[in-house]
């Protein structure tokens, strides 16, 4: 059998599981190629080169016995390999952290904020950095800058550490230990957030891949905006005069202006359409009452 083989027969059988993606890929193909190619060790960016590649019954046994465990844990494949692929860059990941995947990430790789930035644009937040993924590609994307990168969560922020140090940015990046802004008193140019957004009933709905992360990475409460209230409602006092906020709400637009009805907010064009990246302008946050 083939390599390529293998991994069309492996799709089928994620097919014929109706295990959930949205965790590094979208579809039965895309994961197993991806986990068949970590299996045999193999490049996962050069399918092409390899598809020919014949199969020992050993190589076999390795993809078959990492397929049983994606079917049978129902845990998202980041885990299983603890690793995930952001705009072409690797991070780490376990279970103490969610799997990265913000829109958030496209925005500093094709420039969509740049307009906002300038020289001005030093002090960064990171703010709910989970695995500290998008801390880092914001200082890839940006040498003149210093990032903060801050979660409540210690297991998050010992993930984060890690990425950090791997990609040779701990002069650059600081890690933080922080209930949002409680114990960060400087002011920000850029604040940078993926917070938990996702409301009560959609919880509730989630697969297990989903339900396999930690609650404090997703969970927004009733209307998705119980964090982002809190959020919006401090982060004025940390932004510099000409400072930006880019928050990501995935599918909670309706609820964010519901909340929210007479905020001045630009959303940013993403892969997944307009609704799932809002930027807030300094001046336009402080301009407002916020509940």
């Amino acid at each position: 059998m083939t390599v390529l083989e293998m991994i069309e027969r492996m799709a089928a059988r994620l097919d014929e599981a109706g295990v959930s993606f949205g965790h590094g890929t979208t579809n039965a193909r895309d994961e197993a190629a991806w986990l068949t190619l970590w299996a045999l060790g193999l490049p996962l960016d050069d399918l092409d080169s390899v598809a020919a590649r014949e199969l020992d019954r050993a190589d076999q046994a390795r993809v078959n016995a990492l397929i049983d465990e994606r079917i049978t844990s129902r845990v998202p494949a980041a885990y299983l390999t603890q690793e995930a692929w952001l705009q072409g860059v690797r991070f780490y990941v376990d279970e103490r952290a969610i799997v990265p995947r913000s829109f958030i990430a496209e925005l500093l790789a094709d420039g969509s904020i740049d307009p906002w930035l300038g020289e001005h644009t030093r002090a960064v937040l990171d703010l709910c950095t989970g695995n500290g993924s998008l801390a880092v590609l914001t200082a890839m994307a940006y040498p003149d800058v210093h990032v903060d990168a801050a979660d409540l969560s210690e297991d998050a922020l010992a993930v984060a550490r890690i990425n950090v140090e791997r990609h040779g940015l701990a002069d650059r990046i600081r890690l933080v230990h922080s209930d949002l802004f409680e114990v960060l008193p400087g002011r920000y140019d850029l604040i940078l957030c993926n917070p938990p957004y996702v409301n009560t009933l959609s919880m509730a709905a989630l697969p297990a891949e989903y339900q396999a992360e930690p609650d404090l990475a997703l969970a927004g409460g009733e209307d998705g905006m119980d964090l982002i209230r809190r959020i919006l409602r401090e982060a004025p006092a940390h932004m510099n005069d000409h400072a930006v906020l880019v928050l990501e709400i995935g599918h909670e637009r309706a609820h964010f202006e519901a909340a929210f009805p007479l905020l001045e907010a630009v959303w940013i064009d993403t892969s997944a359409g307009p609704d799932m990246v809002v930027l807030l302008t300094r001046e336009a946050l402080a301009a407002q009452s916020l509940p």
